[in-house]
């Protein structure tokens, strides 16, 4: 048998924009690895192939991708709804490096795959959610993403405009300043390990939320805990038992600071939290184990 080179399958341009459909994927689904499984099938579709008859390799494959996500999210929020508490999206690391050096296009960026952002995309209906990732995060033309979703382009347009006046009503308004954001990172850990309630209670805003995700896995809260007096009682009890051999490490994920616990070297909780007005008013705790493989060493 001869040797089949890249070229000859089609992987040099499957993994010239590979980026770009891992992060369609995962934007429309919330979850990384149903992402890479959405890739790895739009990759078995490309292989299999007839290129020659195809002109804009990138049309194509993100044609590919968005109707298999389309087709997986319809799949997984029908599971969702027996998910056992809070449902949050998985995070992942999103340090750009030097691959998005403009100020303006890395702040799009992060807004578009936060955690606060996403929560908001799963009250989209598939189609919905399509045409806004492909819009608002990666600015495809609104002819190209009706090709994307064989829908003539008026009707993608509104679309786009019922999806987008969607999240701009349910956006919350956090303050998404790095610096800032990490500062308070670091006096809410100081407050929840050092046992003051009172530190704890001046980083809250009144009515702040902790959102939890266990997927009934793991030990933590089945329900929203609403008000600073709840959440701050709550953070500095967890805060004051300790897990075996552990380890705290600083992380920008989703296109934000955040907290990834480990004990004995494994991710055992991820914390993020958005802030208004100088106060954290939205605590994420994921403890699911299927959420943090992601992290593990």
């Amino acid at each position: 048998m001869g040797r089949v080179n890249a070229a000859d399958t089609g992987l040099d341009a499957f993994e010239e924009h590979r980026t770009t459909l891992t992060g369609v994927a995962y934007r429309m689904l919330g979850r990384f690895a149903d992402a890479e499984d959405v890739v790895q099938e739009a990759w078995l579709r490309w292989s299999g192939a007839d290129r020659t008859t195809v002109r804009d390799a990138r049309g194509y494959l993100v044609r590919v991708t968005t109707r298999l996500a389309v087709d997986r999210l319809r799949q997984v929020q029908a599971r969702r709804e027996a998910y056992v508490g809070p449902w949050l999206p998985e995070p992942v690391p999103t340090d750009f490096g030097t691959t998005v050096p403009d100020t303006a296009e890395r702040a799009v960026l992060a807004d578009s795959v936060s955690l606060a952002v996403l929560i908001v995309l799963e009250s989209l209906s598939p189609l919905e959610r399509a045409v806004f990732v492909l819009r608002e995060a990666f600015g495809f033309p609104y002819q190209e993403i009706a090709e994307v979703l064989d829908r003539s382009e008026a009707a993608v347009r509104q679309l786009a405009g019922r999806a987008r006046r969607h999240v701009e009503e349910r956006k919350p308004r956090f303050d998404v300043d790095p610096v800032r954001r990490r500062d308070l990172t670091e006096r809410f850990l100081a407050a929840a390990t050092g046992g003051s309630i009172e530190d704890m209670l001046a980083l809250l805003a009144p009515d702040v939320r902790l959102v939890s995700d266990s997927g009934g896995k793991a030990k933590a809260p089945r329900r929203v805990i609403e008000t600073a007096d709840k959440v701050g009682r709550f953070l500095v009890a967890v805060g004051g038992n300790p897990l075996p051999d552990p380890e705290i490490r600083f992380l920008e994920v989703n296109g934000s600071p955040a907290l990834l616990v480990l004990s004995q070297g494994r991710p055992e909780t991820f914390m993020s939290i958005e802030i208004a007005d100088g106060r954290i008013a939205e605590i994420y705790l994921i403890r699911n184990p299927d959420k943090l493989t992601g992290f593990a060493s």
